[in-house]
């Protein structure tokens, strides 16, 4: 009994200690469907330079810099596709907006880099 007791808490500990993935990575051909087939928002967290020079279509822009000072600007409950030039500062904005709330949360991998879809000037 004191084995399958041990054995259960072993299960229960590794079960708690995991670190579930709060936001999802996703290609940029993913996140061309999401943008066409769900309401979600492009949370673009480019500096400004950077979006002049071309952005998805509807963006909204917080620059990551700006996230935690503007994130009463965005809506907890709504999707949002994080976006950035290569996708390493959409993933650090990803994961503090799921530390802090957002539920919905998709990172786009590499970023406008790799975009091919529609851009805005």
């Amino acid at each position: 009994m004191k084995k399958i007791l041990g054995i259960l808490f072993l299960f229960v500990f590794l079960i708690g200690c995991q670190n579930p993935e709060v936001y999802k990575n996703v290609s940029v051909e993913e996140a061309q469907q999401i943008i066409l087939d769900q309401n979600v928002t492009v949370l673009d967290v480019r500096t400004l330079e950077e979006v002049k020079e071309g952005h998805i279509p509807n963006a909204t822009f917080i620059p990551l810099q700006e996230l935690s000072q503007r994130v009463n600007e965005l809506d907890p409950q709504k999707a949002y596709m994080v976006v950035c030039r290569s996708g390493k500062r959409s993933a650090k904005a990803s994961e503090w907006l799921a530390q802090n709330g957002f539920t919905q949360i998709y990172n786009m991998n590499g970023g406008m880099m790799s975009w091919d879809g529609d851009i805005t000037k």
